[in-house]
């Protein structure tokens, strides 16, 4: 009966250390499948599974940066992708976070991601002011490019509600849209390339035409912070383009609620860091996330304090 007890005994702690290799479950927030979030979140939520122990992460797809910041004050176990635009009216509970301030913090400043005003030729789009009266994606209703979108608009002059045949519509479902003539133009915000632009860049009979912007990122930052910078989509990324595309940036983050705990947040930054080649392999956009990146200027998002262990440990002074 001893014998049977103590077999018995070592079954359950067996059993419950099988259970325990697998006792914290956290979501990753990504994008639509036509993006970079997505597969980037698919490819940390294998690392973050394989090499923390106890950890089973999973990507979600959702409508994007808006949708994940929402889920993140939901309280459940989420980390997010975000632009730092949205992320800074999360946390201040303004625009499509009034009254619903989000507690959070930044993770990792990830990568630039660049607005794409897209069209194709024989729409007459090309240039911003083209626009008017034409039917234009402004993106998916829980995403940061819908957001970046409509300060575009407004610092370009134009209504979003009056001037423009307003859709919304993400990132694939944009590109079906104008491949089949329903729209005009589309806003995208992405990092390079974006798998659906180069799906419609490589379309035949559609030459893609990219919209230049970048004049407008002064007016952008006066009223909003200085959240924008002025950059280029080089002409090499889609095929058709015949110039470098000016256009305005802005950060990526990995954010989490402030109330994760610091051993969460720290196995997190060091799996992404450790394990950057992989990410890489994912998407070549995982090769911007760099450690000389992670400082208190590039996200309006405080660091938390898992994150700030491992910079110290690598030698990084974020602040």
């Amino acid at each position: 009966m001893k014998t049977f007890t103590s077999r018995l005994s070592l079954l359950l702690a067996g059993l419950a250390l099988s259970l325990g290799a697998h006792s914290q479950n956290i979501s990753i927030a990504t994008g639509g499948t036509g993006g970079v979030y997505y597969p980037m979140g698919g490819g940390l939520a294998a690392l973050l599974s394989k090499h923390v122990p106890g950890m089973q992460a999973t990507a979600e797809v959702t409508g994007g940066s808006v949708d994940n910041l929402k889920l993140i004050g939901s309280g459940k176990p989420y980390i997010g992708f975000a632009m730092t635009d949205a992320s800074q009216d999360a946390q201040r509970g303004e625009d499509k976070f009034k009254g619903n301030k989000v507690a959070l913090k930044t993770l990792v400043v990830l990568y630039p991601n660049r607005m794409h005003v897209v069209s194709v030729e024989g729409r007459g789009v090309a240039k911003m002011a083209d626009l008017k009266g034409k039917r234009v994606s402004t993106g998916s209703p829980g995403s940061a490019t819908e957001v970046m979108a409509f300060r575009l608009l407004e610092a370009a002059g134009l209504d979003k509600d009056k001037d423009v045949k307003r859709e919304r519509l993400g990132v694939a479902e944009s590109v079906n849209a104008i491949k089949d003539g329903k729209i005009d133009a589309f806003f995208w915000v992405g990092g390079l390339p974006t798998a659906g632009v180069t799906d419609l860049a490589n379309t035949p009979g559609n030459k893609i035409k990219m919209v230049d912007h970048a004049e407008a990122v002064a007016a952008m930052n006066k009223k909003y912070g200085n959240l924008y910078v002025e950059d280029m989509i080089p002409k090499a990324t889609y095929r058709g383009m015949e110039a470098d595309n000016k256009q305005a940036t802005v950060m990526n983050i990995l954010v989490a609620h402030e109330s994760m705990d610091d051993k969460t947040a720290y196995n997190i930054v060091k799996t992404v860091f450790d394990r950057r080649d992989d990410l890489i392999a994912v998407h070549q956009e995982s090769a911007n996330i760099k450690l000389e990146n992670q400082k208190a200027s590039a996200s309006p998002i405080p660091f938390h304090a898992g994150a700030l262990k491992y910079f110290a440990e690598k030698g990084i002074k974020v602040n």
